[in-house]
């Protein structure tokens, strides 16, 4: 795991800050989609030898671990897990200012290696240092727990922290720091503090505020207000003190509220949505900002299961260096690609016998839904009519359903939606086999969305910013259901690479309950048990054309051209 001081450089231009990465199964330093995305994004530099380091903070307690009882009502845990085995400590230290207080930050680092030996440095920031006070200590250990004093605080460290990380691990030439959401956007006030000091001066100018500009990018996520981080002002000052929250202020336009995303989109050269979609509805959102549409990817390595790359080393031999070379799943036979499908079907299926007890069978249609559980995922969508269901597994074929995810500690709603999913699976017992598998993380993630057969997704239009689930079966042949919202706009070629549900557009929880019935039963089950030969076309052309194009390696070839360099 160590890398040496060569390895690490000097010579890194981009900086990418996010608040959480997914890097290894044990380190639990992501929640979901934003962290995976931010960790696929890392080994795609990694791949591409893209000059680039990465910061986070240590989360050592994690996101947390999720329990399930009989009746799906989920409890949470502190994740533990062993820092020091998982990543190595950098002798540094720096400090940072909050409410007033000065807080101590030391580094932890992963060396993220690409597949020729090229090494992305990622610096968890962490405050549990014997020098700090007791509650300063703990600001560093829970990712998106606490509350918004807490997530201020946080920020501060991420943001104007890490800043001062890289700045004492002698990063000076980097050119762009790039805000994976709005989380780390604090780190346009320490970059103005050092324009302004270099100056000797303490009052900011225009000029000054483009200097800053010129090397930020930021990348959103979300598509809704509701969903960006903003604090009253008060709390600003008082955490901040009042020299920063000032410049937050007066410099980047935040008056009664300090906004984060306003803050990154004012100080930001370039600006991208994360699919064509969400960069229409994003410039709706600010209309006076120009916010391009970069859609996200996943590492098709990473999510590829093992039977699959065997048959692309055959295949393909540098897939890996380029993963355009995934069309060629066109010309591979179709027997064989069918055998890989079943031998990832297989794991699944062992995993989850094993593991729930649940008899799930090889030869069943397996449908697989994993993602956050709350309101506007409608991760119950499928149980909208339990007799209807019923009745297209008795005419069409056996059906089994296979569930994951999370809802967020303070998401009742979501809690709720994972009793109901429990209460319909007793509903169906004997009938339609539904079991939901507890603490959804990176390794389930790998065996369910390569282990399905299909992929359902059913978010409410237009709340899917982007998606990245969908991707990730689509490298292993698993054709996605689902709405046309986020990617799957983009990549649904209807009974090609997959299928809608509904048209594009808010249709209702009614139409669009009744469209997932209809093509379950007129398309989907009539193909998998009477035409397998049409549903491996399908998986051949999700890998083809989906799998080649929604990965981080051309995300991350756009963001070279569009906004790093």
């Amino acid at each position: 795991m160590e890398a040496s001081e060569a390895d690490l450089g000097k010579d890194r231009t981009i900086a990418y800050f996010s608040m959480e990465i997914a890097l290894a199964p044990g380190i639990p330093t992501y929640s979901g989609g934003l962290g995976v995305l931010a960790g696929d994004t890392i080994r795609s530099a990694a791949d591409l030898a893209v000059p680039m380091v990465a910061v986070s903070l240590l989360h050592r307690k994690g996101y947390f671990y999720q329990r399930l009882d009989a009746k799906g009502r989920q409890s949470e845990e502190p994740v533990v897990w062993s820092v020091d085995d998982s990543v190595q400590e950098l002798p540094l230290r720096t400090s940072v200012a909050v409410e007033g207080r000065t807080v101590q930050l030391r580094a932890w680092t992963y060396p993220v290696r690409g597949f020729a030996g090229h090494i992305v440095p990622v610096y968890l920031l962490d405050a549990d240092l014997p020098e700090n006070a007791p509650e300063d200590r703990a600001l560093t250990d829970h990712l998106y727990g606490g509350d918004d004093r807490y997530r201020l605080c946080q920020e501060v460290l991420l943001g104007i922290g890490g800043i001062r990380v890289l700045r004492a691990l002698g990063h000076d030439g980097l050119k762009r720091f790039h805000m994976n959401e709005g989380h780390s956007s604090l780190l346009a006030v320490e970059l103005l503090e050092e324009h302004l000091r270099r100056d000797g001066r303490t009052t900011a100018r225009g000029e000054d505020l483009e200097a800053v500009r010129k090397h930020c990018v930021f990348t959103t996520h979300t598509p809704v207000p509701a969903g960006h981080d903003k604090f009253p002002m008060h709390l600003a000052e008082r955490v901040l003190g009042e020299r920063r929250a000032s410049l937050a202020r007066e410099a980047f336009g935040c008056d009664q509220e300090l906004n984060l995303t306003h803050l990154a989109l004012n100080v930001s050269h370039y600006v991208n949505g994360v699919a064509k979609k969400h960069g229409e509805i994003s410039r709706n959102m600010f209309s006076e900002q120009r916010i391009d549409a970069i859609t996200n990817g996943v590492h098709a390595a990473t999510w590829m299961s093992p039977p699959f790359q065997r048959l692309f080393d055959h295949y393909v031999g540098d897939w890996r260096e380029d993963n355009f070379g995934l069309r060629a799943a066109l010309e591979i036979p179709r027997d064989q690609i069918w055998e890989a499908h079943l031998e990832s079907k297989q794991e699944l299926v062992r995993h989850v016998n094993r593991t729930a007890n649940a008899g799930l069978d090889l030869d069943f249609l397996t449908i697989g839904f994993a993602r956050r559980a709350t309101a506007y995922k409608r991760p119950d969508l499928l149980f909208s009519d339990l007799d209807r269901l019923r009745q297209i597994a008795s005419r069409g074929g056996p059906l089994q359903i296979v569930y994951s995810g999370k809802a967020h500690p303070h998401d009742q709603n979501g809690k709720e939606i994972i009793q109901r999913i429990f209460a319909a699976r007793d509903s169906l017992r004997g009938q339609i086999n539904v079991v939901y598998l507890q603490n959804y993380d990176l390794e389930l993630g790998r065996l369910m969305t390569s282990g399905v057969d299909v992929w359902l997704n059913t978010p409410q239009p237009p709340m899917e910013a982007s998606g990245t689930s969908g991707m990730k079966a689509a490298l292993n042949g698993v054709p996605s259901l689902s709405v046309l919202d986020g990617w799957w706009i983009e990549g649904c070629i209807e009974g090609v690479t997959g299928w809608a549900i509904g048209a594009a557009g808010a249709e209702g929880d009614a139409t669009d309950a009744e469209s997932l019935y209809q093509k379950l039963e007129e398309t989907i089950l009539p193909i998998f048990y009477g035409d397998q030969s049409r549903f491996v076309e399908v998986m051949c052309h999700a890998i083809a054309l989906n799998g080649a194009f929604f990965n981080t390696q051309r995300m991350i070839q756009q963001y070279i051209v569009k906004a790093y360099f």
